[in-house]
C-alpha cells in the first residue's frame, strides 16, 4: 500500500500498528508535528477515528481546514503551511449518520510525567506517586482537562475509556513512557465527576476493562467505574490539630479508641434503613465519642470495596473512600470534624490481600502484576483472595504511597494494618505443598518484612506524630521495634493474646475462675515486649461469638457487674484501650453489619447506669496520669498480689512519674470483708472508682470513700490497708488523706 504524502516518515509497520490500535506511542504519529511538503515548511496535524467519514481541523482565526484520509482505517491528516509548534487547534469528526464530534486534540500535549518520576517509580521510592498516576485535573497549554497515567508494563496497548468517548478503546490510546511500564495521556475538556476505566489489550490480544488502581473516587457498587475527582479542592480547618500532632508521642498519652463500622453505627430507619452519609455521621459520632472520653475513632476500612459482607477488608479501590456514604470531600469533612473536636482518626488499612474481581487488580495487564503468578505464593486459600507481590518494587511503591496518601490527603492520624501475621508467614493458613519456602528454607516472608521496614522509614520521616498499629496474632518478635533497630517499625500492636486470655477467663463461671487464674495474670509476663493496645474488637462479637455482655456468666445483675469489671480491668491494665461500637450500649445481640446499633437500649435503666460508669471511667482515665504516663515502661506497673487464685482477687499498683494508683479486682460475686493488701502510701487511700457503686447498677458495697493505712507490713510494703471488696468489682484507690467535714458557720 502506498504511503500518503502526509504520512511520510511513518513506517508501514508503525502505521498498521496505529490502525490496529496497538501502537505504544500514538503521540509520535498523531497530533501536530513539524513537516515539510513540496519544499514548504509547516505543521502536519494527524488524527484518528475509525468510524469517521470526514474530519476537520479548527484553528482560531481561520476557516475549518479539511483533513485528508491517509488510511482507510481512520487516519486523517492535513498540512498547515508556515506554522510552528506549539499550535493550538481542535478537531471535528463527521459520521455517516450526520452527527459530529468536536473536541480538543489529546495528542498535541507533552507528557505529564518526567524522567525523575519514572526513575523513582521503577525504583519503588516515588512516595507521592498518587500525584502522578491515576486521573488528575490539570491545565496544559491553557486548556483544562484530565491527565491519566497507569502502570501496565506487559500490555500491548492501554486506552482510557469513558462516557466522553463512548467507552471506545480505539479512540484514546495512551503512550508508553519508555521501559517504565507506565502509560500516559492528557484528555482536554474533562472535569470532576467524569466516569472512566482503562481498556487494556494484553500481549495475547485479549481486551480487559479495568478500574484505575489510583482512582480517587468510584461509582457506588455494583457499578465499578472510576470517577475523576479534585483531591485538593477541600478547605481544611484542622490546622491547630495538625500542628499539635507533629509533637505528640502517644505512647505516653491517654489513648482510648472507639472502633466503628460506619455503615452500621447508625442508620436512618425512617428512610428505608439507609446508610448515614459522612456528613450526617460527623457531628453525631464526635458527640458520642467525646461523651465517653475516647481519644480516637478507628474506622473499619473505608477504601472502596464491592462486597458489603467483607466489611471493607476486601479492597478494590485503595485510593478511594467508599461512595456508600458520600464523596471524598464528605469523608474529609468527617475527619476534619473529628480533628476540630480533639479526636484522632485511625484507619484500617489492608495491604495483605485483595479480591479476585476481574475489573480490579487481578491479572491487571493480563499477567500477575500485583499478585504472584504461582498460587502457592499468590493466593490465600482460606480467604479466596490474592496476595500482593511484595518483592516487586512497583507493588511496594503502590502500597507505601497509598499509606502515605491517607495521611497526606485525608489527614488520617494512624493506620491499623490488618492481618499482619498473614503477611509475615509464607505458610499462613496453608497446608504442606501449598506454599514455597524462602531462599533460606524458612517460612518467613522476607519481602513483606522489607516492605514493612521501608513503609515505616518513609511514614515516620514524612509524618511525625502519626503511627501504625499491627493486628498481629503470633509471637513475632520486634513488631514495634524501630526499623533501624531491626524491628518491623510499628508504633503499636494489638495484644491478641491478652484479649483471648481475658475473655476466656471472664467467660468462666466465677466458681471456676480460681482454676484459670493464670489467664488473667499471664499478660504481665510479656506486657513490655511491645507497645500494646488492648482490644475488644469487632472480631469478638460476630460469627456466633455473642456480644461482650452475652459472654459474661450469671444472671442479669452479674452479667453487668462482670462487664463493668472487665472494662475496668482493661482501663487499669498497661496498654492503650480499644472498644468496638455497641459495647457502651451493653448490646445483647452480636454485631450485624446490615443494620444500625440498637440505640433504643439507651432507655433501659440498667444500661443507663452502665453508660454512666463508662463516662466516669473515661473521664478518670484522662485525669489519672498513673494509668498512662509510663505505659511503655515496666516502672509503670507493680503487682501487689497476683497469687490469690483461691479468692480470685488480684491487686496491683499503676505508677506515674509523681503519683500512683492502687487497683484491686474481686472476680467473684462473694463480698470480701477485711481483705488486707500492702500499699506504698503510709497515710491512706481515697476510693476514686468503685464499679459496684449504686450509680452504676451495683450493690453499693465499698469503703466509705477512704481507707486509712496501718503500720502492718505486707506484700513487701511497710504498711497495708484493710478493704471491703465488693462482689465482681474493681476498686481504684488514690493516695490521700481523709477529707475533714466542713465547719458550719455560726448563726
Amino acid at each position: 500500500m502506498a504511503i500518503h504524502p502526509l504520512a511520510t516518515g511513518i513506517s508501514v509497520h508503525d502505521l498498521e500498528r496505529l490502525i490496529r490500535v496497538e501502537h505504544r506511542d500514538p503521540h509520535s504519529i498523531l497530533g501536530a508535528h513539524p513537516f515539510a511538503l513540496e519544499g514548504c515548511k509547516g505543521v502536519v496535524i494527524r488524527a484518528f477515528h475509525p468510524d469517521a467519514v470526514r474530519a476537520e481541523v479548527l484553528i482560531k482565526g481561520r476557516n475549518p481546514v479539511s483533513m485528508e484520509l491517509c488510511h482507510p482505517g481512520g487516519l486523517f491528516a492535513c498540512f498547515v503551511p508556515r506554522r510552528r509548534l506549539p499550535l493550538r487547534y481542535r478537531l471535528r469528526f463527521h459520521f455517516n449518520n450526520g452527527s459530529t464530534w468536536e473536541s480538543d486534540a489529546p495528542y498535541r500535549f507533552l507528557p505529564t510525567l518526567g524522567e525523575t518520576d519514572l526513575y523513582l517509580a521503577g525504583e519503588g521510592t516515588h512516595y507521592r506517586l498518587y500525584d502522578k498516576l491515576g486521573a488528575h485535573l490539570r491545565t496544559m497549554d491553557s486548556v483544562s482537562g484530565v491527565s491519566f497515567a497507569v502502570w501496565a508494563p506487559n500490555a500491548m496497548r492501554v486506552s482510557v475509556v469513558g462516557s466522553f468517548n463512548g467507552w471506545d478503546g480505539r479512540l484514546f490510546p495512551m503512550r508508553a513512557m519508555g521501559a517504565s511500564g507506565i502509560w500516559e495521556i492528557f484528555v482536554p475538556e474533562l472535569g470532576p465527576g467524569t466516569l472512566y476505566k482503562y481498556e487494556i489489550k494484553t500481549a495475547s490480544g485479549h481486551l480487559r476493562i479495568k478500574a484505575d488502581p489510583f482512582a480517587f473516587a468510584s461509582e457506588l457498587r455494583p457499578a465499578t467505574a472510576s470517577v475523576v475527582w479534585d483531591i485538593n479542592a477541600y478547605s481544611w480547618r484542622d490546622t491547630s490539630w495538625m500542628a499539635r500532632r507533629e509533637k505528640r508521642d502517644w505512647r505516653h498519652q491517654p489513648m482510648a479508641i472507639y472502633e466503628v463500622h460506619l455503615g452500621s453505627w447508625m442508620r436512618v430507619p425512617d428512610e428505608q434503613n439507609r446508610w448515614m452519609t459522612y456528613r450526617e455521621l460527623a457531628p453525631k459520632l464526635v458527640r458520642h465519642v467525646k461523651k465517653f472520653g475516647f481519644t480516637h475513632v478507628e474506622l473499619m476500612p473505608v477504601a472502596e470495596h464491592p462486597l458489603d459482607a467483607s466489611w471493607g477488608y476486601q479492597v478494590t479501590g485503595y485510593y478511594a473512600p467508599t461512595s456508600r456514604y458520600g464523596t471524598p470531600d464528605d469523608f474529609k469533612f468527617l475527619v476534619d470534624t473529628c480533628h476540630r473536636n480533639g479526636i484522632g482518626v485511625i484507619l484500617d488499612w489492608v495491604p495483605a490481600h485483595f479480591p479476585k474481581d476481574d475489573w480490579s487488580l487481578r491479572l491487571f495487564d493480563g499477567t500477575a502484576l500485583y499478585e504472584h503468578a504461582d498460587p502457592r505464593e499468590g493466593e490465600h486459600v482460606e480467604w479466596g483472595t490474592l496476595i500482593f507481590n511484595f518483592g516487586r518494587h512497583e507493588v511496594r511503591n503502590f502500597l507505601i504511597a497509598n499509606a502515605l496518601f491517607w495521611l497526606d490527603k485525608y489527614h488520617i492520624d494512624a493506620l491499623r494494618v490488618d492481618a499482619v501475621a498473614s503477611m509475615l508467614y509464607l505458610d499462613y493458613g496453608k497446608q504442606n505443598g501449598q506454599w514455597i519456602p524462602n531462599r533460606y528454607g524458612g517460612n518467613e516472608n522476607l519481602e513483606a518484612i522489607a516492605f514493612f521496614r521501608q513503609l515505616h522509614e518513609a511514614l515516620y520521616r514524612r509524618f511525625p506524630g502519626c503511627f501504625t498499629v499491627a493486628e498481629e496474632s503470633t509471637a513475632w518478635s520486634g513488631v514495634t521495634v524501630p526499623a533501624y533497630a531491626g524491628g518491623l517499625g510499628f508504633g503499636f500492636k494489638w495484644d491478641m493474646g491478652w484479649m483471648h486470655d481475658t475473655l476466656l477467663y471472664f467467660s468462666k463461671d466465677p466458681v471456676h475462675r480460681k482454676h484459670h487464674h493464670n489467664n488473667l495474670t499471664f499478660s504481665m509476663v510479656y506486657a513490655y515486649s511491645e507497645n500494646f493496645i488492648l482490644p475488644f474488637s469487632h472480631d469478638e462479637v460476630v460469627y456466633g461469638k455473642g456480644s461482650l455482655l452475652r459472654k459474661m456468666p450469671g444472671d442479669e445483675w452479674q452479667r453487668f457487674a462482670n462487664l463493668r469489671l472487665l472494662i475496668a480491668y482493661m482501663y487499669t491494665h498497661p496498654g492503650k484501650k480499644l472498644l468496638f461500637m455497641g459495647t457502651e450500649l451493653a448490646s445483647w445481640d452480636e454485631w450485624d453489619y446490615q443494620k444500625g446499633l440498637d440505640w433504643n437500649l439507651g432507655s433501659d435503666p440498667m444500661r443507663q447506669k452502665f453508660q454512666r460508669f463508662l463516662q466516669d471511667l473515661g473521664e478518670f482515665y484522662h485525669k489519672a496520669r498513673a494509668l498512662w504516663e509510663l505505659d511503655p515502661e515496666p516502672e509503670g506497673f507493680a503487682w501487689i498480689d497476683c497469687n490469690d487464685a483461691e479468692n480470685s482477687v488480684v491487686s496491683y499498683v499503676r505508677l506515674g512519674k509523681k503519683d500512683h494508683l492502687v487497683c484491686v479486682l474481686n472476680l467473684t460475686p462473694v463480698p470480701r470483708h477485711g481483705y488486707r493488701i500492702g500499699v506504698p502510701n503510709p497515710t491512706g487511700y481515697r476510693e476514686r472508682i468503685n464499679s459496684d457503686s449504686k450509680y452504676y447498677g451495683g450493690s453499693n458495697l465499698g469503703n466509705l470513700n477512704f481507707v486509712k493505712a496501718d503500720k502492718i507490713p505486707m506484700h513487701g510494703f511497710d504498711q497495708s490497708i484493710c478493704l471491703t471488696l465488693p462482689p465482681l468489682a474493681c476498686l481504684i484507690l488514690e493516695p490521700g488523706r481523709k477529707k475533714r467535714p466542713k465547719k458550719r458557720s455560726a448563726g
